[in-house]
């Protein structure tokens, strides 16, 4: 008896955008019922590929089998129509519209061909949320209200609204905290034990023994690994595979000594109502400061605050002994401040234009005289920037929505680099990023703080934070419950001081 053919099989894949060849003759199967990571780093061809599954892009050679039949993936459309649903990294959800609108948007309930709308569609949305284990998530209310974990749900249950055989899961738990990726981890198996295949996009290795079977590892858009079994191969090789190269998961050596004068930021009770309480916080020349906490503990609002993106109800900001205006984030960049926030492509990036234009953005003046932009002038200061911080690829003109998370991500530190900055903000600097980009970004975060730059950052692993961070301030719901340095904190006493809370140190 022949066996049962592969779920998907993609064999040979090939597609090229001008100047760049995104996959090289990829091959890729999948099996009903598994949980299939695809790994490699930024730019190595993983987003490329899942559109191309999704019906987003046709490759330019290659084919495509689904449960053993050839099929050509012409649109988004055919793909779903075929069992085939993505959930990207970030959500395509309709804000204004409500949960039961947004799982049946474009395919609502019909009945004797009339859309049905309000009891029906909402009676199936409920059904499908009880699936997901959320029952608690209304229906009837708006996406935009919702938390990033509830519209990640809501993204599942739309694919589930389908016959789905396969999702693809794009960074399913970027913005997760630990207990919320648990319920993501019981929702695959939940998927797979009924015979859902999964395609499980994640930089970070620690997950993939807990959810994956086989793994798949792509680099400069070739397959150098496929099959592996997750559970026992060991992470430096996969590692290898990915970079090809070693590398250890060391941050760079702290200074000996704590730095030391006149602090470059100080905040005092600085403070907005419903979000966080009187924060007080310096930052020395030269040191890294880190803020540690759950999601919903205040910490991207505590930047954004200090930023001037938000407008604090109490306290006050100073740079370099100058009060800021509250509210103002043009006083806060001109005092030298510079901000990476978390989403980077809605809240950082011109994602039309030129790395370039993302690069110089904040500092046109240089380059503008009498209304006229020296491009000239703009273009060399931009490449600077970008080649300091090892940007690929070393083309300052290509537009920035070419570019993998990774080099996104350093596009926005090179313009604070070009800007001159004296206390750089960083929400989640990391996210997204791969291994052997996150390296290079530790590397380049330490290297600013030693030239004499004060950093203040925020990140939901806290590895990071204890591995980056001089000085750490533990965060839980909106007040600072520890502060000490790194060095005498580890993971499982933060873990313990957000989850518990502690008296003020």
């Amino acid at each position: 008896m022949a066996p049962e053919p592969p779920l998907l099989s993609m064999s040979g894949i090939t597609k090229s955008f001008p100047g760049v060849r995104a996959l090289d003759g990829v091959d890729l199967d999948v099996q009903a019922g598994e949980v299939h990571c695809l790994l490699g780093q930024n730019g190595a061809g993983k987003s490329t590929l899942i559109k191309v599954l999704s019906g987003a892009h046709q490759p330019d050679t290659g084919t495509i089998h689904w449960r053993g039949e050839p099929v050509t993936l012409r649109s988004p459309i055919a793909a779903m129509r075929l069992g085939i649903a993505t959930i990207y990294q970030e959500l395509d959800l309709v804000e204004h519209l409500s949960v039961a609108e947004n799982v049946h948007l474009g395919h609502e309930p019909t009945a004797a061909g009339f859309v049905v709308r309000g009891k029906a569609a909402k009676a199936s949305t409920a059904a499908l949320l009880k699936r997901l284990g959320h029952p608690e998530i209304d229906p009837a209310r708006l996406v935009g209200a919702l938390s990033a974990a509830q519209q990640q749900i809501v993204s599942m249950a739309r694919a589930l609204s389908h016959d789905v055989r396969l999702i693809v899961m794009d960074e399913p738990s970027a913005a997760l905290d630990p207990d919320e990726v648990d319920n993501l981890f019981r929702i695959v198996g939940d998927l797979t034990a009924d015979g859902v295949a999964v395609v499980y996009i994640s930089h970070r290795l620690e997950e993939i023994r807990r959810v994956g079977d086989r793994v798949t590892v792509l680099k400069d858009g070739r397959a150098v690994a496929g099959g592996l079994p997750a559970e026992s191969t060991p992470t430096r090789e996969v590692v290898a595979l990915m970079t090809g190269r070693n590398v250890e998961y060391v941050f760079p050596d702290r200074p000996a000594t704590q730095p030391q004068g006149t602090p470059v930021l100080e905040v005092q009770g600085l403070a907005r109502d419903g979000e966080f309480e009187a924060l007080d916080l310096s930052i020395q020349p030269g040191e890294i400061v880190g803020l540690a906490g759950l999601v919903g503990s205040g910490r991207s609002e505590i930047l954004e605050t200090i930023y001037g993106a938000r407008k604090a109800t109490a306290g006050q900001v100073r740079v370099d002994g100058r009060a800021l205006r509250p509210g103002s984030v043009r006083a806060a960049v001109r005092a030298g401040l510079g901000l990476a926030p978390e989403e980077r492509k809605a809240q950082a990036l011109l994602m039309l234009e030129s790395v370039t234009r993302n690069v110089s953005v904040s500092s046109m003046s240089r380059f503008s005289r009498a209304g006229w932009i020296d491009r000239g002038a703009e273009l060399g200061a931009a490449r600077a920037a970008t080649r300091e911080l090892s940007l690929r690829p070393d083309n300052p003109s290509v537009p920035i929505r070419t570019l993998s998370g990774g080099n996104q991500q350093k596009a926005v530190l090179a313009r604070w680099l070009l800007r001159g900055c004296r206390v750089l903000l960083l929400d989640e600097p990391t996210r997204g990023v791969d291994v052997g980009a996150r390296a290079e970004l530790y590397a380049v975060i330490r290297r600013l703080a030693d030239e004499g730059l004060a950093v203040l950052l925020v990140s939901s692993e806290v590895p990071e934070v204890l591995g980056l961070a001089d000085r750490v301030l533990v965060l839980r719901e909106g007040r600072v419950v520890h502060t000490a340095p790194a060095r005498e904190l580890d993971e499982h006493r933060v873990l313990d001081l957000v989850m518990e809370g502690s008296p003020a140190s």
